[in-house]
């Protein structure tokens, strides 16, 4: 039995594709509400669309939520729950709220043309609810087979908005929504409520592209007689250019984000910090992030996802990584240099990959045309290389010594050292590097040899 004074969440994705970061603002939303408040997080796959829906997709969704962090109190599939449906349909049917309409879509287009052409609104006129039982029984013998309406009661829906504070709708203004379609599968509208209904779920945290859908919904929430939950519609998240987010083009995927090599962090921190009231910054767990989010400060403007936004946070919360947190990832990499190396390239990564980089320039062969002009200072730099075992203090007296012999400071000494010793005239301290170089390879490279 569900606690009934406990909050209870569900992010309901359809298993068609990839989740995307818009898709994982809603996840995300959801599962820091529940964590703020010792709530439960109901994962539901919204897999009743049979010929889109893929498992590969659902297993993917389950993944990529792991990767941010969530993991649900409990997973369902709307797939398992047909029968649940047949039997919530069959009340609304003996309840005389849902009624069978024969009419095809040309029909419906040609009458919806009539009356805009006449400045109706285009609302459907119920004509159904005059069929007789022999009319009905005359287009089930033409080989029609209903699809089935919901009567909605003329009245207006308020309800609370979390985000978006108080809401009201006049369900008179709208057509009866189809419910079952004539192949006798559901529609979200209804499966949504039974699944929310009979899961306990207590709070509806969702795009505010699902307005539309909450007046009705809450009609069929009284119809059933089930308690309605508070809902919460946030705003969305646009593409840098504009364009909305679709699981079908793949942009912005928790997938590609991931392959990417960004942390979940910086994608969750982004995520949901951008439109609130907060600025954006890197947070370090989610347990953190929940503590920053109110839903009520959300933006009810959209919010551009910039991915050149993202880029800086990774590299803000990489910089900050201690050793343990990567230690497998760079093992993973190839990459064996442990902490020492660590910490002195992190400075310099946007993501944790591209510490390869720099491992593959300390492996070596660093190869580079050192100007004329140079050849003497380095080779002079080779020959008072100082002997092993080296640390970071022996950068600075290498580097004294080197002064007072050659006369040089400023660029023209520390450039051509970090060209011959690292191949490139940017990166980390070479006090840092220097010991992982070693005194073998640091005397063939300034030499020219290797």
């Amino acid at each position: 039995m569900t606690d009934p004074n406990s909050v209870t969440v569900r992010f309901a994705p359809s298993p068609t594709g990839y989740l995307h970061i818009g898709n994982a603002r809603t996840a995300l939303l959801n599962w820091l509400y529940a964590r703020r408040h010792g709530g439960r997080f109901i994962l539901r796959l919204d897999d009743t669309d049979t010929e889109r829906s893929r498992p590969e997709y659902a297993d993917a969704i389950v993944e990529d939520l792991a990767w941010l962090g969530i993991v649900p109190d409990l997973t369902v599939r709307q797939s398992d729950r047909l029968e649940r449906y047949d039997e919530v349909a069959q009340k609304l049917r003996m309840s005389d709220r849902l009624y069978p309409c024969f009419e095809t879509p040309e029909e419906l287009d040609r009458r919806r043309k009539r009356q805009l052409a006449r400045h109706q609104p285009p609302v459907y006129d119920r004509a159904a609810l005059t069929l007789s039982d022999d009319d009905r029984a005359a287009l089930e013998a033409e080989g029609r087979h209903p699809h089935w309406r919901f009567l909605l009661v003329d009245q207006d829906v308020a309800w609370d908005d979390l985000c978006r504070g108080p809401q009201h709708f006049p369900t008179g203004s709208l057509s009866d929504p189809v419910l079952i379609r004539e192949d006798g599968s559901y529609l979200y509208t209804v499966t949504s409520v039974i699944d929310d209904a009979d899961l306990g779920v207590t709070h509806v945290i969702r795009g505010e592209d699902h307005v539309t859908n909450t007046a009705v919904q809450i009609e069929i929430f009284e119809a059933l007689d089930a308690k309605t939950p508070v809902f919460a519609h946030h705003n969305l998240l646009t593409a840098a250019g504009g364009e909305g987010l679709s699981k079908r083009t793949g942009a912005l995927s928790l997938r590609s984000l991931r392959e990417q090599g960004f942390e979940p962090m910086a994608v969750a921190s982004l995520a949901v910090l951008i439109g609130s009231s907060e600025s954006v910054q890197p947070v370090a767990s989610l347990d953190e992030l929940a503590g920053l989010i109110d839903l009520d400060k959300l933006s009810r403007a959209p919010a551009t996802f910039d991915p050149v936004e993202l880029e800086h946070l990774n590299h803000r919360l990489v910089t900050d990584l201690p050793y343990p947190a990567v230690a497998d990832r760079l093992k993973g990499l190839g990459i064996a240099g442990g902490e020492p190396f660590w910490l002195a390239v992190r400075p310099n990564l946007n993501k944790v990959p591209d510490a390869l980089e720099w491992w593959d320039r300390i492996e070596g062969p660093v190869n580079v045309d050192v100007p004329p002009v140079d050849r003497d200072f380095l080779e002079a730099a080779a020959g008072i290389l100082p002997p092993e075992p080296w640390s970071q203090e022996t950068y600075a007296p290498w580097i004294s010594d080197l002064k007072a012999e050659t006369g040089r400071s400023g660029k023209s000494l520390f450039k051509p050292l970090r060209l011959a010793l690292t191949g490139v005239d940017h990166g980390p301290e070479l006090k840092a590097m220097l010991p992982l170089i070693g005194r073998e390879k640091a005397t063939l490279r300034l030499t020219g040899k290797g």
